[in-house]
């Protein structure tokens, strides 16, 4: 029971990795809130597994590319909640292209959810955090924000974008007792890789050190050990999660 009695707040909540996080939360003795962008369909998973660990799921709707939609959820939630202990900062969506033949909509759409999205929950929970002096803070970039990849320039800037958000944030938030550090999954299986052709999905197998995908698991035990206080003593550190690929 690392997180017993922790409160977190994870945005991208829905699927994915970030269900996966909520769910070893929930185990690891937390209460979760979930923000997405609809009802979801994991949103009664997750609350019956937190009626099994004697909590509550709550579920968050918002744009979080939306400052007037997302906002006063947050603000609310901080209230609600009591203040966030822990928040991690997952949501987030691609658009692939090459980058000349890229429309505008396509790459304000994924700096607006990936990385904007992210300044705008963070900067209401970071506050409160601030004025505990005690907090974790995630961000999920990824190995593509690291290393780059051909035809996602545009998600490519956004999570290298959280990489040095992240780091800057830290600095200002250390001598107050908030921490800030960056999960950089490489190729992990999710609905959003699946998505990926057969060759495509061959030739990132090749590149990888250990030779096989990770798990949604494996992002999400990380993401519990820098939210736990296992971690007390690491801020504006970027984990990869990757096989050995960033290597």
């Amino acid at each position: 029971m690392l997180l017993k009695g922790k409160t977190a707040l994870v945005t991208g909540a829905s699927r994915g990795i970030g269900k996966e996080i909520a769910k070893r939360f929930i185990e690891e003795g937390a209460t979760v809130w979930g923000l997405a962008t609809k009802p979801s369909p994991g949103a009664s998973e997750l609350a019956e597994l937190a009626a099994k660990h004697g909590s509550v799921y709550h579920e968050l709707i918002a744009n979080i590319s939306d400052p007037a939609s997302v906002q006063p959820v947050i603000t609310a939630a901080v209230k609600d909640s009591g203040g966030f202990s822990i928040l991690v900062n997952n949501a987030g969506i691609t658009k692939d292209g090459l980058s000349f033949r890229m429309k505008l909509e396509d790459w304000e759409s994924v700096l607006n959810i990936n990385l904007t999205g992210t300044f705008l929950v963070t900067q209401i929970v970071s506050s409160d955090m601030i004025r505990k002096r005690a907090g974790s803070i995630i961000n999920m970039s990824s190995i593509v924000g690291l290393h780059g990849q051909g035809g996602q320039v545009n998600y490519a800037a956004s999570k290298a974008g959280l990489v040095g958000y992240s780091k800057s944030l830290a600095k200002e938030t250390a001598g107050r007792g908030v921490r800030v550090n960056v999960v950089a999954p490489g190729y992990i299986e999710t609905e959003m890789t699946d998505a990926i052709p057969e060759e495509a999905r061959k030739t990132w197998l090749e590149s990888i050190p250990m030779k096989t995908p990770g798990s949604v698991t494996d992002v999400a035990d990380t993401v519990v050990f820098l939210a736990s206080d296992l971690s007390k003593y690491i801020t504006a550190q970027v984990i990869g999660v990757d096989g050995g690929m960033g290597a």
